[in-house]
């Protein structure tokens, strides 16, 4: 049996939709079907259902788990042989949100390069509940995600607690809080809570940090000032800079950026709730049967070496 026949045959079992998994595979629908139709006649069952929608069969659902494992082995096999052979060529599949990645890769890459000019690096941006499924059906090496309770088939290290941090500009503090100002900002050094800036129009996530930053209003018994709703903290970034709202950004996406306050007047605390810093804990995740080649263990020691030095960088600051 072709082993591609297991690859086109492990994706239509993804999305069960014969024209989306062709044009996925840049093949045409008949193309898929005969090839579908071959494995059937193979192993002399079917092995989708037709009707009333695409299906697997239970002798499907065997196929699948068997062309999974095939398809994991030649992708360890693979990259066994690149480590024997030592041509230092290959392909790195890493996966982050677009912020992370943006922020780490843009410093991994460089030092990797030096060492792996060959290797290809293809990098997913997605959110962490499909980097993990992207990981754990082998499309990708590894990936950064937000750290919870894994499957089992799938192995994970802690790599950073990404502290939340509230930017606000001085010309705000100083036109919402008057003679206060200078005293909410001595408080807010060591943990800054919430309920210090209600006066001052904010500019909001409408992601998942968004929904905890809010969520942390609500328990001090505060409404946020909301001025502007996004998913992007780019966005957020250079009105914060101009002084026009006050912003929630995480310590790994500040680091890369805290460049853009360095000749303003921007006021830098860490988050805290009940007594605590407010913290998103990041973790690498990696299939448990996955072999890593020379290169791709190379990425992962400086990939572990910059967030070893994030978490130690401190960007509390007062104006």
């Amino acid at each position: 049996m072709d082993i591609i026949n297991y690859y086109y045959y492990q994706e239509l079992a993804k999305n069960l939709n014969m024209t989306q998994t062709a044009k996925k595979l840049f093949i045409s629908q008949q193309t898929l079907s005969n090839r579908i139709k071959g494995m059937e006649d193979y192993y002399g069952t079917l092995l989708f259902h037709r009707k009333p929608s695409l299906s697997l069969t239970s002798a499907g659902e065997y196929v699948l788990s068997f062309a999974q494992m095939i398809i994991k082995e030649e992708a360890n096999l693979k990259n066994i042989i690149s480590d024997i052979k030592d041509d230092e060529m290959g392909i790195l599949r890493f996966g982050a949100s677009t912020v992370r990645g943006l922020m780490c890769l843009t410093k991994i890459i460089p030092k990797f390069n030096e060492r792996y000019p060959n290797v290809e690096i293809r990098y997913t941006d997605s959110l962490s509940t499909k980097l993990e499924a992207l990981v754990e059906d082998g499309d990708l090496d590894f990936a950064v995600v937000l750290q919870k309770d894994i499957n089992n088939t799938l192995v994970q290290h802690h790599i950073l607690k990404d502290q939340i941090y509230i930017c606000v500009p001085d010309n705000l503090l100083k036109e919402y809080y008057g003679d206060e100002a200078g005293t909410i900002k001595s408080r807010s050094l060591d943990g800054a809570y919430v309920k210090d800036f209600t006066r001052i129009p904010f500019s909001m996530y409408s992601n998942r940090l968004g929904k905890t930053i809010r969520a942390c209003f609500e328990s001090e018994g505060c409404i946020p000032k909301v001025k502007f709703t996004t998913s992007f903290s780019q966005l957020l970034v250079p009105l914060c800079a101009q002084g026009i709202s006050a912003c929630f950004i995480t310590q790994m996406n500040l680091s890369g950026i805290v460049d853009q306050f360095a000749d303003k007047e921007i006021n830098i605390f860490p988050l805290y709730f009940e007594g605590k810093p407010m913290i998103q804990d990041l973790s690498l995740i990696y299939h448990k049967d996955r072999y890593f080649p020379h290169y791709a263990r190379h990425f992962l020691d400086i990939l572990f070496k910059y967030f070893e030095d994030l978490e130690k960088t401190q960007l509390t600051r007062i104006c």
